[in-house]
């Protein structure tokens, strides 16, 4: 059975540290442990993000809702991951999403101060911490070449992304589909012929109102390749 130390270091914002740091770190702050059952709401949209939450154990679902509820993503995340950790810090620090414990989940968090002292105690924490938003800056950035300038594909596929974190599973997008093409602002013939040519390259399948990602990775592959295609033709 893993000691609480093997699961610290499995997590995203603490590896590369060595076991000897990470019981000097223990020391430092506290660290709170919850254990939520199948079904149970481990934060729900729109509550401050006071702390920052690891999934030690278990998986959940998160659910992320427009305003008017028309449109929804949900997926799935396991451990050890953490949870949204860019709303820890900065002007919008609540939760975007809802999240419940799929199965017997355990979750560690942390206080934003404790946190804080984590990252200011050594180069690697604070390392791993800006790797990470680093991420989602530069995915901002190809979110906005999608939107503006890419194909159907692409703009889907950049949704997808922006909506999900990179260990995210079992993503299903519910939205009637004429509110999603009048999103996109196309005709209903053109958002069709894209959901087709995406699911026979086995990216999405989709019936009614929703529509199942195989893989999120596969639709990264896609904003990388079209990006690498646009470099290309500039040269």
């Amino acid at each position: 059975m893993k000691s609480m130390f093997d699961i610290l270091m499995g997590l995203p914002l603490f590896r590369g540290v060595t076991r000897e740091r990470m019981a000097e770190t223990v020391g430092m702050a506290k660290f709170h442990f919850l254990k939520y059952l199948p079904g149970e709401t481990v934060v729900t949209a729109g509550d401050p993000c006071t702390h920052i939450k690891f999934i030690i154990s278990g998986s959940v679902r998160m659910t992320i809702e427009n305003a008017d509820k028309r449109f929804k993503v949900a997926s799935s995340l396991a451990a050890p991951e953490v949870i949204v950790p860019s709303f820890l810090f900065g002007r919008a620090t609540d939760y975007p999403c809802t999240v419940k414990a799929i199965e017997d989940t355990s979750i560690l968090q942390v206080t934003k101060q404790d946190y804080l002292k984590i990252l200011n105690s050594d180069a690697v924490f604070m390392l791993n911490f800006l790797n990470m938003l680093s991420v989602n800056a530069q995915k901002s950035v190809d979110g906005v070449l999608a939107l503006t300038t890419g194909s159907m594909e692409e703009r889907i596929a950049f949704w997808i992304v922006a909506l999900t974190q990179p260990a995210a599973a079992d993503i299903v997008l519910s939205c009637r589909q004429r509110d999603l093409y009048s999103f996109f602002g196309v005709q209903r013939s053109s958002f069709i012929a894209t959901l087709e040519a995406m699911k026979e390259q086995g990216l999405i399948t989709y019936q009614g109102n929703e529509m199942n990602v195989v893989s999120r990775k596969a639709m990264l592959d896609l904003l990388a390749s079209c990006r690498m295609t646009d470099e290309q033709s500039e040269e």
